[in-house]
């Protein structure tokens, strides 16, 4: 007798069990990273439209973690899958109509390692059928400012933007492949303010301030769930969308504007420390070249940047988008005021 296939490991037999039943007639969307915030976000708005056509496959490195059992509870089919191996993920996107696919550059900071992440997430994803495939994707910041331009350093020996450039230069993997793909722009997301030590800390003077090397520019930014509601949008759109690039924004915002909604929401002044960029490389944490690199790309490429993440465009997939305000009034206790 033939082997049987090896389904994906599964969180709760029973809650699964359950959610498989509950969702038979629908068409499955496999998630990687599910657990994080992009991930999450696209599995909470699949889960959240009880009547659309579509069913959550949450795919975890562990789906004993609270956030994966959380997921399972709340309706979602809960697998496990590794995304350094192909057959791993191909096991999870079997059966599955779409697959959105992100890869989780600050757990390793390795350009290379997004890379090849990305070819297995698009090889598995062609090697199980998958019929659309949402790619979260960034600029290859190199294709404007060459490794010989010096008005800013070039990192790791072939980087501008290193957690950019990779996701940028990773699209073409997808094409290659044939695999049928949307290619998602994302933003700057506000969760930064809360999660990513981004928030506003006091100075000296003991006045609270944030600190960006954005000059006077506009910065392209969104809240992270609502990442996740235009991919659903995306999904239910279905095929005009394969082959698109879709930026998205729910605000372009300058640092002093940021600022200025900071202290309206916290109820105290919140200043704008303007740093240049070289100031913002030298701080010194892991990832301060990076993000220095980054602003600079943003405010040297202003225009292009926002033009490519239109508000009102984002707003059409998704009617409920947040502005940065209506975000602050949402989260504004969860901010740590360092």
């Amino acid at each position: 007798m033939a082997d049987k296939k090896k389904a994906p490991k599964k969180a709760g037999a029973a809650g699964a069990a359950k959610s498989e039943a509950k969702n038979a007639d629908k068409k499955i969307i496999a998630v990687v990273g599910a657990t994080g915030a992009q991930g999450g976000g696209v599995v909470r708005a699949i889960l959240n439209d009880k009547h659309g056509g579509f069913a959550a496959r949450a795919l975890t490195r562990d789906p004993n973690s609270d956030k994966a059992k959380a997921l399972a509870d709340a309706g979602a089919e809960v697998v496990a899958a590794d995304i350094d191996s192909v057959k791993s993920l191909k096991n999870a996107f079997e059966g599955a109509h779409g697959a959105f696919c992100v890869t989780f550059f600050w757990e390793h900071m390795k350009p290379e390692k997004e890379l090849t992440h990305a070819r297995n997430m698009a090889q598995a994803a062609k090697d199980a059928g998958v019929r659309h495939v949402i790619w979260s994707t960034l600029e290859d910041t190199r294709k404007s400012i060459p490794l010989s331009d010096n008005r800013m350093p070039t990192l790791m020996g072939k980087y501008k933007v290193p957690h950019f450039d990779a996701k940028g230069e990773a699209d073409a993997i997808f094409t290659e492949l044939g695999v049928p793909t949307t290619f998602l722009l994302t933003s700057f997301y506000w969760d930064n303010f809360i999660h990513f030590g981004m928030g506003p800390r006091k100075g000296a003077d003991g006045k609270l301030a944030i600190t960006l090397p954005l000059g006077t520019k506009k910065l392209a930014s969104i809240a992270a769930e609502d990442i996740g509601k235009v991919a659903y949008a995306i999904f239910e759109r279905g095929d005009e969308m394969i082959g698109k690039t879709v930026g998205i924004a729910g605000g372009h915002l300058s640092g002093a504007q940021m600022a200025k909604s900071l202290s309206k929401a916290l109820g105290q002044e919140v200043r704008y420390n303007a740093v240049t960029p070289a100031a913002f490389r030298g701080f010194g944490f892991p990832g301060a070249e990076d993000l220095g690199n980054m602003f600079q790309f943003n405010g040297e490429f202003e225009q292009d940047c926002c033009d490519a993440r239109n508000i009102s465009e984002t707003k059409t997939l998704n009617p409920e988008l947040l502005t940065f305000d209506r975000w602050l009034a949402q989260n504004k206790s969860r901010i740590p005021l360092g």
